[in-house]
Protein backbone atom coordinates (compact mmCIF):
# COMPACT_ATOMS: atom_id res chain seq x y z
CA UNK A 1 0.00 0.00 0.00
CA UNK A 2 1.46 3.37 -1.01
CA UNK A 3 1.39 6.31 1.33
CA UNK A 4 -0.54 9.29 0.05
CA UNK A 5 1.40 12.51 0.60
CA UNK A 6 -0.07 15.14 2.89
CA UNK A 7 -1.87 17.72 0.74
CA UNK A 8 0.34 20.48 2.20
CA UNK A 9 3.45 18.69 0.93
CA UNK A 10 2.23 18.04 -2.61
CA UNK A 11 4.90 19.05 -5.10
CA UNK A 12 4.18 21.74 -7.68
CA UNK A 13 4.80 21.43 -11.39
CA UNK A 14 6.36 24.22 -13.45
CA UNK A 15 2.98 24.75 -15.11
CA UNK A 16 1.27 25.20 -11.73
CA UNK A 17 3.90 27.71 -10.60
CA UNK A 18 3.52 29.61 -13.89
CA UNK A 19 -0.26 29.71 -13.38
CA UNK A 20 0.27 31.16 -9.89
CA UNK A 21 2.76 33.72 -11.29
CA UNK A 22 0.22 34.82 -13.89
CA UNK A 23 -2.47 35.28 -11.22
CA UNK A 24 -0.16 37.27 -8.90
CA UNK A 25 0.70 39.40 -11.95
CA UNK A 26 -2.99 40.14 -12.45
CA UNK A 27 -3.25 41.27 -8.81
CA UNK A 28 -0.23 43.54 -9.37
CA UNK A 29 -1.74 44.94 -12.58
CA UNK A 30 -5.01 45.61 -10.72
CA UNK A 31 -3.07 47.67 -8.14
CA UNK A 32 -3.45 45.35 -5.14
CA UNK A 33 0.32 45.03 -4.75
CA UNK A 34 3.05 47.60 -5.09
CA UNK A 35 6.22 46.75 -7.02
CA UNK A 36 8.18 45.63 -3.93
CA UNK A 37 5.37 43.33 -2.75
CA UNK A 38 4.99 41.92 -6.24
CA UNK A 39 8.72 41.16 -6.56
CA UNK A 40 8.79 39.55 -3.11
CA UNK A 41 5.69 37.43 -3.66
CA UNK A 42 6.56 36.40 -7.21
CA UNK A 43 9.96 35.30 -5.90
CA UNK A 44 8.23 33.22 -3.22
CA UNK A 45 6.06 31.59 -5.88
CA UNK A 46 9.00 30.84 -8.17
CA UNK A 47 10.91 29.27 -5.26
CA UNK A 48 7.93 27.26 -3.96
CA UNK A 49 8.28 23.53 -4.50
CA UNK A 50 5.17 22.56 -2.51
CA UNK A 51 1.66 23.96 -2.23
CA UNK A 52 1.83 25.39 1.30
CA UNK A 53 4.67 27.90 0.68
CA UNK A 54 2.87 29.06 -2.48
CA UNK A 55 -0.35 29.75 -0.55
CA UNK A 56 1.56 32.19 1.66
CA UNK A 57 2.33 34.40 -1.36
CA UNK A 58 -1.42 35.01 -1.82
CA UNK A 59 -2.14 36.13 1.75
CA UNK A 60 -4.55 39.05 1.87
CA UNK A 61 -5.52 38.79 -1.79
CA UNK A 62 -9.08 38.04 -2.92
CA UNK A 63 -9.57 34.46 -4.02
CA UNK A 64 -6.47 33.18 -2.23
CA UNK A 65 -4.06 30.82 -3.97
CA UNK A 66 -5.14 29.86 -7.51
CA UNK A 67 -4.44 26.17 -6.82
CA UNK A 68 -6.44 23.68 -4.77
CA UNK A 69 -6.19 20.04 -3.79
CA UNK A 70 -8.87 17.68 -5.12
CA UNK A 71 -8.55 13.93 -4.57
CA UNK A 72 -4.96 14.47 -3.41
CA UNK A 73 -4.08 16.20 -6.71
CA UNK A 74 -3.33 19.83 -7.37
CA UNK A 75 -5.83 21.56 -9.64
CA UNK A 76 -5.68 25.07 -11.11
CA UNK A 77 -8.44 27.38 -10.01
CA UNK A 78 -9.70 29.83 -12.58
CA UNK A 79 -9.84 33.28 -11.04
CA UNK A 80 -11.49 36.48 -12.13
CA UNK A 81 -9.42 39.37 -10.85
CA UNK A 82 -11.74 42.34 -10.30
CA UNK A 83 -10.53 45.80 -11.20
CA UNK A 84 -9.83 48.21 -8.38
CA UNK A 85 -10.09 51.93 -7.96
CA UNK A 86 -6.76 53.66 -8.63
CA UNK A 87 -4.50 53.90 -5.59
CA UNK A 88 -3.72 57.29 -4.09
CA UNK A 89 -6.97 59.19 -4.45
CA UNK A 90 -6.75 62.22 -2.17
CA UNK A 91 -9.95 61.91 -0.14
CA UNK A 92 -13.09 59.85 0.21
CA UNK A 93 -15.27 62.53 -1.42
CA UNK A 94 -12.85 62.85 -4.34
CA UNK A 95 -12.82 59.05 -4.64
CA UNK A 96 -16.62 59.00 -4.67
CA UNK A 97 -16.72 61.74 -7.29
CA UNK A 98 -14.18 59.95 -9.51
CA UNK A 99 -16.05 56.68 -9.08
CA UNK A 100 -19.30 58.40 -10.08
CA UNK A 101 -17.62 60.01 -13.08
CA UNK A 102 -16.18 56.67 -14.24
CA UNK A 103 -19.54 54.93 -13.78
CA UNK A 104 -21.43 57.65 -15.67
CA UNK A 105 -18.73 57.76 -18.35
CA UNK A 106 -18.93 53.99 -18.90
CA UNK A 107 -22.71 54.16 -19.07
CA UNK A 108 -22.78 57.08 -21.51
CA UNK A 109 -20.11 55.42 -23.66
CA UNK A 110 -22.13 52.18 -23.78
CA UNK A 111 -25.34 54.04 -24.60
CA UNK A 112 -23.55 55.91 -27.40
CA UNK A 113 -22.73 52.61 -29.10
CA UNK A 114 -26.27 51.34 -28.64
CA UNK A 115 -27.70 54.55 -30.14
CA UNK A 116 -25.29 54.42 -33.09
CA UNK A 117 -26.19 50.76 -33.68
CA UNK A 118 -29.93 51.45 -33.57
CA UNK A 119 -29.50 54.42 -35.91
CA UNK A 120 -27.52 52.32 -38.40
CA UNK A 121 -30.08 49.50 -38.33
CA UNK A 122 -32.93 52.01 -38.72
CA UNK A 123 -31.19 53.61 -41.69
CA UNK A 124 -30.56 50.24 -43.36
CA UNK A 125 -34.14 49.06 -42.83
CA UNK A 126 -35.69 52.31 -44.08
CA UNK A 127 -33.33 52.51 -47.04
CA UNK A 128 -33.18 48.87 -48.14
CA UNK A 129 -36.41 47.28 -46.92
CA UNK A 130 -38.86 50.16 -47.33
CA UNK A 131 -36.86 51.88 -50.08
CA UNK A 132 -37.56 55.24 -48.46
CA UNK A 133 -35.74 58.08 -50.22
CA UNK A 134 -35.40 60.13 -47.04
CA UNK A 135 -33.77 57.45 -44.88
CA UNK A 136 -30.73 59.74 -44.53
CA UNK A 137 -32.80 61.82 -42.07
CA UNK A 138 -31.94 59.39 -39.26
CA UNK A 139 -28.33 60.59 -39.30
CA UNK A 140 -28.98 64.21 -38.25
CA UNK A 141 -31.22 62.87 -35.48
CA UNK A 142 -28.13 61.14 -34.12
CA UNK A 143 -26.92 64.49 -32.78
CA UNK A 144 -30.03 64.80 -30.62
CA UNK A 145 -30.16 61.17 -29.52
CA UNK A 146 -26.47 61.14 -28.51
CA UNK A 147 -27.13 64.19 -26.36
CA UNK A 148 -29.94 62.56 -24.38
CA UNK A 149 -27.79 60.26 -22.18
CA UNK A 150 -25.52 63.22 -21.41
CA UNK A 151 -28.51 65.28 -20.38
CA UNK A 152 -30.08 62.50 -18.32
CA UNK A 153 -26.86 61.61 -16.46
CA UNK A 154 -25.66 65.22 -16.09
CA UNK A 155 -22.53 64.41 -18.08
CA UNK A 156 -20.89 67.59 -19.39
CA UNK A 157 -18.14 68.07 -21.98
CA UNK A 158 -15.61 68.66 -19.18
CA UNK A 159 -16.76 65.41 -17.51
CA UNK A 160 -16.21 63.62 -20.80
CA UNK A 161 -12.70 65.06 -21.17
CA UNK A 162 -11.83 64.08 -17.59
CA UNK A 163 -13.29 60.60 -18.13
CA UNK A 164 -11.14 60.09 -21.23
CA UNK A 165 -8.04 61.25 -19.34
CA UNK A 166 -8.78 58.93 -16.42
CA UNK A 167 -9.44 56.01 -18.73
CA UNK A 168 -6.20 56.64 -20.62
CA UNK A 169 -4.25 57.04 -17.37
CA UNK A 170 -5.65 53.79 -15.97
CA UNK A 171 -4.86 51.95 -19.21
CA UNK A 172 -1.28 53.26 -19.26
CA UNK A 173 -0.74 52.31 -15.61
CA UNK A 174 -2.16 48.85 -16.25
CA UNK A 175 0.05 48.36 -19.32
CA UNK A 176 3.07 49.41 -17.29
CA UNK A 177 2.26 46.96 -14.51
CA UNK A 178 1.55 44.12 -16.94
CA UNK A 179 4.91 44.74 -18.64
CA UNK A 180 6.67 44.71 -15.27
CA UNK A 181 4.86 41.49 -14.38
CA UNK A 182 5.80 39.83 -17.68
CA UNK A 183 9.42 40.90 -17.28
CA UNK A 184 9.47 39.50 -13.74
CA UNK A 185 8.02 36.17 -14.86
CA UNK A 186 10.64 35.92 -17.64
CA UNK A 187 13.36 36.73 -15.11
CA UNK A 188 12.11 34.08 -12.69
CA UNK A 189 11.77 31.49 -15.47
CA UNK A 190 15.34 32.10 -16.64
CA UNK A 191 16.61 31.90 -13.04
CA UNK A 192 14.73 28.61 -12.62
CA UNK A 193 16.30 27.21 -15.81
CA UNK A 194 19.76 28.23 -14.64
CA UNK A 195 19.30 26.37 -11.32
Amino acid sequence: MTDRPDEHDLRLSDDERLHALNVISEHFAAGRLDADEFYERSGEIAAARALDPLRNAFRGLPGGAPLEVVDNRIRKVSTEIAETTPVGTPSRSAETELSSLLRRGNLVESLDWVIIGITLVTFLVLNNVFDWDHAWLVWPSLIVTLGLPRLIFNYSDSDEELYEELKESENEERKKRLKQAADRIKQLESNDRDN
